[in-house]
């Protein structure tokens, strides 16, 4: 597809796809993944796009029309038909995290007010649960893993397409007559919640398919790339960049076996696209270096395909970005948030400056909100990709939503040619007694280039009424400083690190400086998008 075309809604998009080639392969994956002897998959654009207009007749003929069907497992293909059937048959699909607690995941179901529930065994218990408490409105339950029908009230995936298949070989015209209205909430899409109850975002399908268009301007794939599958397909950047703009491009999708399996997958797929973020792609830079040392090719932990790593979420360590680019592997960031569907700005691949999350998209307007001397203020955004709001919850969608601009919560400075710095989160924001402000992402970033550092975290302490203090949590990886420095007591290890910070406060103002550490082999809590929990870790030190 040389001239990217505008798309508004996800029909658009599939058509835009199936045109490409409809024989070309669209889902690559395994039968059963614990098999000996794997069985692969291939699905063809064409039978794809059969397959989401009998899902979506189906539900329209479960009397689903107009109402919300909240979608929770893995990565994997029934939950790719389920997502374009819901959404291009006038329903609203509601994506929830597969990896939250049982309680949780109750709580949202519930608030989405979600009719049917499109789940995996794992949680078909729960559900059942649900539906028969008397504060909610499900009806209907469908389950992916089901082959056929076991009992009445929980309906088999495949079963349910094949009536959709019927009917529409019976001539049902429902699909084809629905019209739909790309403005109005399609998705809800719950926030991550790091530091608060999770918030219900409604997005419409423009939102999603005016981000596509715009960011094919800056990132270009090719109908013969294959992208891997393997974050949490629910969060929507997963969603938005392997899923649609894979679609979108006309591309091939392999789905992960599993995060102990990426490498494997990345060399038997052969993977050329990996969409991923900083934590994973670090520590197999990590991987890449001690094979190099031992004289390993490359292509043992990566492949021989792998073109280029998309990755957002975190700023990437600048020597890890340099080493896979002299591996001839381009890295291209973005930057953005669930409310802006989601990409803000991004990378191309003539046009990167060090340090920066790359251009604001062309069809998106950002400026700089109340910036300091520095020219440091909250970035605000405007454009087709915004949210239409918070469901059910305008107090705090007016908090964010003014005149069409929308507080990312984020702090940054866009400099002379255009291009977007991000400094850190507002919330997070450390203001000393003086009255100066620290972000403490940019002193994390310094120590996390520590060779034995996995991650960190920058906090304040009161030392006096008239003083404050900065300490760092530093997580280190046992066995990365076993074999750089051999085997020590955690008091000589505390040393070193401290040694290694104080060289880092030479290159900070005074009032940057970190003055006391706490060291740990213990991960920080993360969401299931490896952001850390910063109020959960900050109880702890």
């Amino acid at each position: 597809m040389e001239n990217q075309e505008k798309i508004e809604n996800f029909r658009q998009l599939i058509e835009i796809a199936k045109r490409g080639n409809p024989e070309h392969i669209v889902y690559k994956f395994k039968k059963d993944i614990t098999a000996k002897t794997p069985q692969y998959i291939e699905i063809k654009y064409q039978d794809f796009k059969k397959e989401i207009e009998a899902m979506s007749t189906a539900l329209l003929n479960l009397g689903l029309e107009n109402k919300k069907i909240a979608l929770v497992g893995n990565n994997r293909y029934e939950w790719c038909v389920s997502y374009l059937a819901t959404t291009t048959g006038n329903m609203v699909i509601v994506p929830l995290d597969r990896a939250l607690p049982d309680n949780e995941l109750e709580k949202l179901i519930k608030r989405s007010g979600a009719t049917a529930v499109i789940c995996e065994n794992k949680h078909q218990e729960l559900v059942q649960k649900i539906k028969k408490q008397k504060d909610n409105v499900l009806e209907t339950i469908i389950n992916m893993d089901l082959e056929k029908t076991e009992e009445k009230e929980v309906k088999s995936f495949w079963e349910v397409l094949q009536q959709g298949k019927q009917q529409l070989e019976k001539g049902d015209t429902k699909y084809q007559q629905i019209e739909i209205d790309c403005n109005k909430m399609a998705i809800m899409l719950f926030t991550s919640g790091t530091t608060s109850e999770p918030k219900a975002v409604m997005l419409s399908q423009n939102n999603i398919c005016s981000n596509v268009t715009s960011l094919s301007h800056y990132l270009k794939l090719y109908a013969t790339d294959t992208l891997l599958s393997f974050l949490p397909i629910h969060h929507t950047f997963e969603c938005t960049i392997t899923f649609l703009f894979g679609l979108y491009w006309g591309a091939t999708v392999a789905f992960c076996d599993g995060l102990k399996y990426i490498q494997q997958n990345l060399i038997e797929y052969e993977i050329s696209v990996f969409v991923s973020v900083p934590v994973v792609l670090e520590t197999m830079y990590k991987k890449i270096q001690k094979a190099m040392e031992q004289k390993i090719p490359v292509e043992k932990i990566l492949g021989s395909h792998l073109r280029t790593i998309l990755y957002g979420a975190a700023s990437m360590n600048k020597d890890t970005t340099m080493g896979y680019n002299e591996l001839g592997i381009t890295s291209t960031q973005g930057y953005g948030l669930t409310e802006t569907s989601p990409v803000i700005s991004a990378e191309a691949d003539d046009r990167k400056k060090p340090g920066s999350v790359g251009l604001v998209l062309d069809n998106l307007e950002v400026k700089i909100e109340e910036p300091n001397q520095e020219g440091i203020g909250e970035i605000v955004v405007k454009g087709p990709s915004i949210m239409l709001g918070y469901y059910n919850n305008e107090e705090e969608t007016k908090k964010v939503l003014q005149d069409g601009w929308f507080k990312t919560g984020d702090y940054g400075y866009l400099d002379k040619d255009g291009f977007l710095f991000v400094t850190g989160r507002k919330k997070d924001i450390i203001v000393l007694k003086n009255g100066k402000n620290v972000y403490p992402q940019e002193i994390e970033f310094l120590l996390n280039k520590i060779p034995y550092v996995l991650e960190s975290l920058v906090y304040q302490r009161e030392q006096s009424q008239t003083d404050t203090m900065l300490c760092a949590k530093i997580v280190y990886d046992e066995n990365l400083i076993k074999e750089a420095l051999g085997e020590r007591t955690e008091e000589e290890y505390q040393k070193i690190i401290w040694e290694e910070t104080k060289k880092i406060n030479q290159t900070l103002p005074i009032y940057k400086h970190i003055k006391k550490i706490a060291i740990t082999t213990i991960p920080f809590a993360k969401t299931t998008t490896q952001k850390v929990k910063r109020f959960e870790v900050l109880k702890t030190v």
